[in-house]
């Protein structure tokens, strides 16, 4: 049986929704942000944020993070902030090795002690924490407890949240501000502007072993107008655009496949009548253009 993405020549779907590393598109806010976290990381710096709106790309950027990260950081991963203190204390201990039972003053010393012992080995540990603006007030401060942690001369953890803009409004509150000071980076993930879609799209089309123009410019167009450039939305509308193409035996995906795989998009439709007045609007003015072509000819 020949699945959908293999009429296409491709070898794997290329529009998933897991935060698969090797998809990962370095547009100028996403690889600024990258390249800028390696940075201050490597500075010792304590505090760093990271957030953008739903679907913007945060996952992946700290999927990648993750992954690149040099061999002398140790790196926990806290997927679930929606955790009490201890909870999250044990998060933090499970994934560094550290035995997690006791209390939560407990999961403290024993994680002080593991922070110790890897500066003793001049090695950083770290936590990326996504989702941090569901982390509770009382997580926010026990996260800004570890960070309290340090010797005279660095910081023995070092924190990277990854949230929605919420999270900066958190820490904005009057509870939160002693946080919001040890702030030493802030990155701001922005949606994709028109030429970063075009280019999005024939990375992930190349990663999944394809080649050609597989989007018509207009489709590319759509893309763009009604995934509002969110990396999520795109890769859904995207991935059922070319279902549809499939379905109907076409080799290409052109407007219409869009449009019609946006609006069985809840998340998308507001952006359908947008692009279907842009369509409309460059159409006239080709057409009005043609026709004072023809009168100039006449």
């Amino acid at each position: 049986m020949t699945h959908w993405w293999e009429h296409f020549g491709l070898r794997q779907p290329p529009f998933g929704l897991t935060p698969d590393t090797r998809f990962f598109f370095p547009a100028l806010p996403h690889q600024e942000a990258y390249e800028t976290l390696l940075y201050a990381l490597s500075a010792g710096e304590g505090f760093l944020v990271v957030d953008g709106e739903v679907g913007t790309g945060k996952t992946l950027l700290l999927r990648r993070l993750l992954n690149t990260l040099p061999a002398r950081w140790q790196a926990a991963f806290v997927p679930n902030p929606g955790l009490d203190p201890r909870g999250l204390y044990a998060a933090i201990a499970n994934e560094f090795g550290v035995p997690a039972d006791g209390t939560r003053e407990d999961l403290l010393h024993r994680l002080e002690r593991h922070f110790i012992a890897l500066a003793q080995q001049d090695r950083q540990p770290v936590v990326l924490v996504d989702e941090a603006q569901a982390l509770p007030a009382d997580t926010l401060e026990a996260v800004r407890l570890l960070t309290n942690l340090e010797t005279e001369n660095r910081k023995l953890l070092q924190v990277v949240l990854f949230g929605q803009p919420e999270l900066m409004d958190r820490l904005h509150e009057k509870s939160t501000r002693q946080i919001l000071t040890r702030i030493s980076f802030h990155a701001v993930l922005r949606p994709l502007e028109r030429q970063e879609v075009a280019a999005y799209v024939a990375h992930r089309l190349k990663v999944a072993g394809g080649g050609g123009a597989l989007f018509s410019w207009w489709a590319e167009h759509a893309l763009w107008r009604v995934s509002r450039g969110l990396p999520r939305l795109l890769n859904i509308i995207a991935a059922k655009a070319m279902m549809l193409a499939y379905g109907r035996g076409a080799q290409r995906v052109t407007y219409r496949h869009v449009m019609a795989a946006a609006r069985d998009t809840l998340a998308a439709r507001k952006g359908v009548s947008i692009a279907t007045l842009a369509w409309g609007l460059s159409l006239l003015g080709l057409t009005a253009a043609a026709a004072a072509g023809w009168r100039l000819l006449g």
